[in-house]
Order: C-alpha cells, then structure tokens, then sequence
C-alpha cells in the first residue's frame, strides 16, 4: 500500500514540476511557478522519507541525521537567498548549481562502493555501471565548472588561457571517458583506482573548461552547467528508480539546454564558437577614441532632466552597471516620475544583459517594474524609430553598432538593442571603459549620443530631483 501511495505522490510532484516551468515562462506567474514545484518537490521528500522501503523492505530509518541535514540545509539555502544582492545573484545561481553537480557525483561514488561489495561485483550490472560513471563525469565537471564560474563571477578567478590550453581540456575529458570505458569492459585489476582517476580527470576538465571563459559568455556557460546538472541528476533518478528525481533531472536538463541555445542565437554565436572562442576573456582596450575614431560629448543633469521631461517617448535600457550601484529602485521612481508627466516609459531588455539569463528582469522585477512595460529585444527594436529618449543604464555590449556594421568586431554579428535608432541617446557609465568584450563603443561617438558619467544610483536620484522642479 505504501509504494502504491508513493508511486502517486511522485506522479503528483512531477506534474507540479512541469507546470511549474510552464509557469516559469511568464513573469506574471513565475513566483507561483516556483512555489508550486517547490511544494512537489518537499512532497516527494517526505514521502521518500516515511514511504520508501528498501529491497529488504525496511524503511529508510537514520531519521535523525536526514533531518539535521534537511534543517541546516534550509537554514544556510534561506538566509542566502534572503540576503543576496541582485549583484551576487548570478554567483549564488552558480554556486548552488554545483552544489546540484556536487551531489550527483557523490551519489555515483556512493553508489560505486555498494556495487562493488554486491554480489558478482562491478561487472554484475553493466548498465548500472554505466550510469554511475555518466553521473560521476557529468557532475563534477558541473561542479568544478560552476565553482570557477562562481570565482569568476565574484572577482576571485582571472580569465586565464595558455597555448595548448583546448588540447588539454580535449585530453582530460577523452581520458576520463576512456577510463570509464576500460572500466565497463576492461574489468582492472583496481577498479577503485581507476573510477577515482576518472574523477579526478573530470574535475580537471571542469576547471580548464571554464576558465578562458570570459564574462560577456557567462549567461551560456551557466545555462550549459545547469543542463549538466540535470542530466547528472537523472542518473541518480535511473540508479535509484526514482521517477520524481528522473523527472526533475531531465527538465532541468532539457530546459538547460535549450536555454543555452536561445543565449547562443542570441549572440549569434554557435555554442562551439563560445566554449573555444574566450570571447570577452581579456582582449585588449583601447583609448578613448583610438578605436571608434570619434570623440565624445558629456551632458549634465539639468539637460538630461528636461530632455526627458518633455519628451513622448522614453526607453531605458538596463545593463549590469545598473545592478552593480543596486539602482533599480531609483530606476522605478524616475519612471513613475515621467509618467506623472505624461511621458510613455518602456524597458528594453537584451537576452544577455547583466551575468545570467534573465537578470535584467528579475533586478527590475524586485523594484515592482510592470511586467509589460519589459519589451525583449524584437519589441524594443520595433520601437526605437519612435522614441525621442534612450537611456542607458551600465549597458555597453548589447547597444554597440560594431556588432551590425564592424566585420572586425569580435561582437560581429550579435543581435543588439539599435537605440542609435532614436532621437537622442543618453548613455550613464562611470567612465569610458569598454565592455566584457574589450572593445571601444561605437555608440558613444555618435552624435546624437551624450555621456551622462557617474555612478547609477546617484545619477538617477539627481534626476529625479530635477525632473521634480522642471
């Protein structure tokens, strides 16, 4: 009766899972999308806890240490996702998918020891072999690449390439393949040593793999990572027979996947180009005019203010800078502001703005921004003829015209945000630093772009004063 009751539980909190994602598709039903997978998810834990018996028939028992486990884990989980900046949450996202890949490696490892001492050994189940080594490889490469990811992400972890560097990566992950090969048909005489070295070969791999990476590409290294981790957590689903854990893994997995190729189209980039390529990993700057052959024009306050105020139209674009002075509030205020005045005030929103695939939404979403006043790319290129004012707001990659116009550009070819499109461009950075991609904007050189510097959150609040007294 019990494995009868936990069969439907874990059909229930499957279908949670897929609704939930479905609902994660919309920003007006994200938030219950993720409730409602949560609650399957801590319904199929329960009842893997009190349901689930063994091939002895015994339950799982050890009751005590699964639920110090589950309350500290809650209790670390909770207070970080409480207390993160929207700056740091591409490295929490990070960081707890390797946890995710952390995890299924040491089921594999776990599970490794209780085939060998089975009866018949390793080699009394191949297929059981099998998954195991895919679930070790899978998820420490998860692991060690988020872990860089996240260092790298944070500051802690340079760009860092040498020559030969792919012929290495190629190497380590072919060796720890063909040791998992040699494993299943080989039968060594130390199978321990063996699985331990594809392990370490692995970990190797998801090192190497990421490091060259450089940050205009981390959006598709973390969506590859998290469909790595889907896929090392479905492993665990066919070791243990668990289809809620099966189910979850191949969403995850699925929806990984095909997040890291709408990134890549995105970029107009293919995803081989982006794992061999190290764009954005430390080309070299220019000066402030030698590249783009032009000089720039700043703008104060004052002009910004009654630009805007007597505008029709006005778009603002957000980018990372926007994140890193934690300026989103300020950003909703002047928009309520403008709006007072009769002003239409929409978002442009590039697939790849920020350091994760949806950042840009989730910052303005925490400042309570209308889900449709957010227009992705195609909308907001729809409308730029039309807008009298762009501002925007620590972006610089994604509104750079070399990536239409300059064959030599390493942006070349990327789909961008055409804000030069509009009547005037108002551009607010610290300083004329280039982007993730090393590269001068052409942007700041047209004429109808000015330079409003400083930094976001300030920048803002002054202009809202401003507007107030225009």
């Amino acid at each position: 009766m019990e494995q009868q009751i936990l069969t439907i539980l874990y059909l229930a909190s499957s279908l949670t899972f897929i609704v939930g994602l479905k609902m994660l598709s919309s920003p007006a039903t994200a938030r219950r999308g993720n409730w409602l997978a949560a609650a399957g998810m801590t319904a199929a834990i329960l009842g893997t806890i009190f349901l689930y018996r063994g091939s002895d028939g015994a339950h799982l028992g050890n009751y005590g240490w699964i639920f110090t486990g589950l309350l500290l884990g809650t209790l670390v989980g909770t207070y970080t996702a409480r207390t993160v900046k929207m700056t740091a949450m591409p490295e929490m996202v990070s960081l707890f998918n390797g946890m995710g890949g952390a995890c299924a490696a040491l089921i594999s490892i776990v599970e490794f020891g209780h085939l060998h001492h089975q009866p018949g050994g390793l080699y009394a189940n191949p297929l059981q072999l099998l998954i195991i080594l895919l679930g070790l490889i899978i998820g420490a490469v998860s692991f060690a690449g988020s872990m860089v990811a996240w260092g790298k992400l944070n500051g802690k972890v340079k760009d860092f390439s040498f020559p030969g560097q792919h012929i290495l990566n190629n190497g380590a992950i072919l060796l720890a393949l063909a040791g998992a090969v040699y494993l299943i048909h080989g039968h060594p005489a130390d199978p321990s040593l063996v699985f331990h070295t594809v392990l370490a070969l692995s970990l190797l791999y998801g090192i190497f793999f990421v490091l060259p990476i450089g940050g205009a590409d981390m959006p598709v290294v973390i969506s590859l990572l998290n469909s790595f981790t889907g896929v090392a957590a479905a492993c665990g689903g066919f070791l243990y027979h668990n289809k809620v854990m099966l189910t979850g893994g191949i969403l995850v997995g699925a929806a990984g996947t095909l997040l890291t190729i709408l990134m890549c189209r995105a970029m107009n980039r293919s995803l081989l180009n982006v794992l061999i390529g190290s764009f954005g990993g430390g080309a070299a700057t220019g000066g402030a005019t030698s590249a783009a052959g032009g000089t720039y024009k700043e703008i104060n306050i004052s002009d910004v203010a009654t630009v805007m105020a007597y505008a029709n139209k006005v778009m603002i674009v957000p980018g990372y800078g926007l994140a890193v002075a934690q300026a989103q509030h300020a950003c909703h205020e002047l928009e309520k502001a403008l709006e007072a005045r009769g002003v239409d005030v929409k978002y442009a929103i590039h697939p790849v703005a920020g350091r994760m695939p949806g950042h840009m939404n989730v910052l303005l979403a925490e400042s309570d921004v209308a889900y449709d006043k957010l227009l992705e790319m195609e909308q907001a290129n729809e409308e730029f003829r039309t807008t009298d004012v762009v501002l925007v707001l620590g972006a610089n990659d994604v509104v750079n015209p070399a990536a239409k116009n300059d064959p030599a550009s390493p942006i070349y070819g990327m789909p961008i945000l055409e804000v030069e499109e509009a009547k005037t461009v108002i551009v607010n950075k610290r300083s004329m630093k280039p982007g993730y991609a090393g590269i001068e904007n052409q942007l700041f050189f047209q004429p109808k772009t000015s330079m409003l510097f400083g930094d976001a959150k300030k920048a803002l609040q002054e202009l809202l004063a401003e507007i107030r007294n225009v």
